[in-house]
C-alpha cells in the first residue's frame, strides 16, 4: 500500500516535471521541493477527488465514450494550481509543429485547453511511466 501510494508520488512529480518542460504554459517554481510537493498534493487528489467526480459525471463520461475523464483531470489539476501556490497553469502559444510533410500551425492555448493539454500529456506520461514499470 505505501509502496504504491509513494511510487504515484513519484510519477506524477515525473509528469509534473516533463510536462512543464514541454509546455509553455504549465510552471512550477520551488525546484526539487516544489515538484515533491505538487506530486504528493496531485496523488492525494487524485486518490480522493477523482473517484468522486468520476462517479457525479458518469453519464457523461458514458457519453463521451471516456473523454470527459480528461476534464475530471483538468478540474483536478486546478484544484492544484488553487492549493499549491508554486503551480501555475495559464494560457501559452503553441508555436506550431513539421513533421514528415505534416503541418501543424502556430496557434494560442487558452486557459481552459491548457489545462486540458496539460491532463492530456500528464496522463499520457503517467501511463507511459505505469507500463514502463509494469504497475
Amino acid at each position: 500500500m505505501m509502496k504504491s501510494i509513494l511510487r504515484k508520488i513519484i510519477f506524477y512529480s515525473v509528469a509534473l516535471f516533463a510536462t512543464s518542460q514541454a509546455l509553455d504554459g504549465v510552471t512550477v517554481s520551488g525546484g526539487f521541493a516544489g515538484y515533491a510537493l505538487a506530486g504528493i498534493v496531485l496523488s492525494v487528489l487524485f486518490i480522493l477527488v477523482k473517484p468522486v467526480l468520476s462517479l457525479i459525471t458518469l453519464p457523461l463520461n458514458i457519453i463521451t465514450l471516456g473523454l470527459f475523464s480528461f476534464v475530471i483531470n483538468a478540474i483536478i489539476l486546478y484544484l492544484l494550481t488553487v492549493i499549491v501556490p508554486g503551480v501555475a497553469i495559464g494560457a501559452f502559444r503553441f508555436n506550431g509543429l513539421s513533421f514528415f510533410g505534416f503541418v501543424v500551425p502556430a496557434f494560442p492555448v487558452n486557459d481552459f485547453f491548457a489545462f486540458i493539454s496539460t491532463s492530456v500529456f500528464i496522463s499520457l506520461i503517467v501511463g507511459f511511466l505505469k507500463w514502463l514499470t509494469k504497475e
